[in-house]
């Protein structure tokens, strides 16, 4: 593939540094770099606002060629006000498409870049949120032609469709009919379609598309992103155009703990990306973070070497659906492996439907087809029930919403059918009151306040397939306030290849088809060195990679085998099972 066995290593070159670096400056940072990295690609970009002149280019390029980096372009779509004019109502400079001029300008940068480049990439400033007279104008008249209500969602995803095919795609490849363009889709999926990205249309248009796996620090910053999607997003871009998803792009912004940025490498890799993408390259110049990366890139390379392709529980999310967002990540900071994917995943054994999976129209009756056919397990949380209050859904369970909520620290756990645990979480956490009638449907997981008890994992079977609902806490963090016992039977509810976690909170399991679990405890507030265990049903030991240390059960429970493993925050270990 390149320099490293299971991915390509890139980096992104913006164009305020194309115009302006010499020759003997990019040979002095590419002595940095190629001290702790092994580059493969770059893309160059000639256009961020301002153009890079051709002469910077094809320095720039002569200079990465010699050193063996394959060059491709980039392309951002920001553009500054013109000296004299009013500013628009938009953020970050991205284009009005809705201004004559701004619009001439991106087709002069494509087919300019297009003219020097086989191969560009669209970096994820391709939106819109312009709201300047002008385009409130054109959303009023296509909502109008088009029977529209309100909003921006309709009249901006039509709109940035007609803008890739009409201002980037069709200028580029006029000026070069070989150019082939990716577009990055950004870390914020739940947004798309407000701002215009519009996957549903554009994967028709694009030669490629790319993943933002970029989740900084959660807390301090505007997204407050769970590093879990660093995984998750890539299994769901794979997942929507099998073959296509170019990479995984993350960056060292907001980043204020070395394992933070690393975290973003870790999790993207797992997720088995064709491409790692170091964005940006002037950024990391420099930088602290690079000789660790280098050093990690080499370890997860070799971790590779022993990894399938992902499992998980399958996280329908349709195009353009919004509701409890992010909730599928902080299952996955907890232990559930999830994976995503834009499809109805009809013919899976685990999936999970969230409040987004609600947006599409006819999921009660796909939910209810599964439950009748597939004889797998459906896990539905509290959020989706809420969407679909009208839809009658009260053929699969007699759980029922009334609007109310329970805040508690104390939990009811059944282990067994016969024994019952009763944990204590370190805070009160508030969850929805899911009504529903004893003995039809089955609580395996109850919060307590007082004398009463509401249930937290309910279980209703239906044909030979089971379906679990998870009552979802107010604040999604609050997961992780859940007493060990309880995410453990909650874990224990939905194995995916045989395993599943017992033990804590912010841990990650991943899953692989080729019998390989991946364990990853986060860096994070009161994450401690801590003893976890793993059962695995058929399993008679695990073999630690890349030590290849023998592990043999701890005990048997029927045909699980359970693995006591030691979990040290920032230290991920691949564990092959031996059957």
């Amino acid at each position: 593939m390149g320099n490293y066995r299971h991915f390509t290593l890139a980096t992104y070159f913006v164009a305020h540094a194309a115009a302006r670096v010499t020759q003997q400056e990019l040979e002095d940072q590419l002595s940095f770099m190629e001290k702790h990295l092994r580059l493969d690609k770059v893309y160059l970009e000639p256009w961020r606002g301002e153009m890079a002149s051709h002469e910077q280019i094809e320095m720039c390029r002569e200079v990465f060629h010699r050193h063996g980096i394959q060059v491709a372009g980039g392309l951002t779509t920001i553009i500054p006000t013109p000296e004299g004019e009013k500013p628009k109502q938009r953020l970050f400079n991205t284009f009005c498409y809705n201004d004559p001029a701004m619009r001439q300008k991106l087709k002069e940068v494509s087919a300019f870049i297009g003219e020097h480049f086989d191969e560009f990439i669209i970096d994820d400033f391709f939106f819109t949120n312009c709201a300047c007279p002008d385009c409130v104008r054109a959303r009023d008249a296509f909502n109008r032609q088009h029977g529209i209500r309100a909003g921006w969602q309709q009249y901006r995803l039509d709109l940035l469709r007609r803008i890739s095919q009409e201002d980037i795609i069709g200028p580029a490849k006029a000026a070069n009919p070989h150019c082939r363009i990716t577009i990055k889709y950004p870390n914020w999926a739940e947004s798309y379609q407000e701002t215009g990205y519009n996957p549903t249309e554009q994967r028709k248009l694009f030669d490629m598309l790319y993943t933002g796996t970029e989740t900084r620090d959660p807390v301090t910053t505007d997204q407050h992103l769970p590093r879990y999607l660093s995984f998750s997003l890539m299994t769901y871009f794979e997942n929507m155009w099998p073959d296509h998803n170019g990479g995984g792009w993350f960056d060292n912004f907001d980043t204020h703990i070395t394992e933070h940025y690393l975290e973003q490498a870790y999790l993207t890799a797992f997720s088995k990306p064709k491409e790692m993408m170091l964005f940006c390259f002037q950024s990391l110049m420099d930088h602290m973070y690079v000789p660790a990366l280098g050093f990690q890139l080499d370890k997860l390379d070799a971790l590779l070497d022993h990894a399938g392709k992902p499992l998980g529980i399958a996280c329908y999310l349709p195009d353009n659906s919004q509701g409890e967002d992010n909730v599928q990540d902080f299952l996955g900071m907890v232990g559930l492996p999830v994976v995503c994917t834009p499809y109805f995943p009809m013919n899976e054994e685990k999936i999970l439907l969230t409040r987004s999976s609600a947006c599409d129209p006819d999921i009660v009756g796909k939910l209810e087809t599964y439950l009748a056919t597939q004889g797998g397990t459906a896990l539905v949380t509290s959020g989706f029930w809420a969407a679909v209050q009208e839809r009658g859904y009260e053929n699969l369970t007699s759980i029922r919403l009334r609007n109310r909520t329970i805040t508690a620290d104390h939990y009811r756990v059944e282990e067994t059918e016969n024994i019952c645990v009763f944990p204590v979480g370190s805070k009160p956490i508030t969850l929805p009151v899911l009504e529903f009638r004893n003995n039809s449907t089955w609580a395996l997981v109850k919060a307590a306040h007082d004398e009463e008890s509401y249930g937290i994992l309910l279980r209703d079977g239906y044909a030979d397939s089971q379906l679990l609902t998870l009552a979802v806490p107010d604040a999604f963090p609050d997961f992780y306030r859940l007493p060990a016992p309880v995410l453990s039977r909650i874990r224990k509810a939905l194995p995916v290849g045989g395993a599943w976690l017992e033990g804590g909170a912010r841990i990650s399991l991943f899953v692989y088809d080729n019998d390989a679990v991946i364990l990853y405890p986060y860096v994070m507030e009161g994450v401690q060195r801590s003893r976890v265990r793993l059962h695995v049903k058929g399993a008679k030991a695990l073999l630690a990679q890349p030590n290849e240390k023998l592990i043999q059960p701890l005990y048997n429970e029927g045909d699980e085998a359970v693995f006591e493993l030691i979990a040290l925050p920032g230290k991920y270990t691949l564990y092959q099972i031996q059957r």
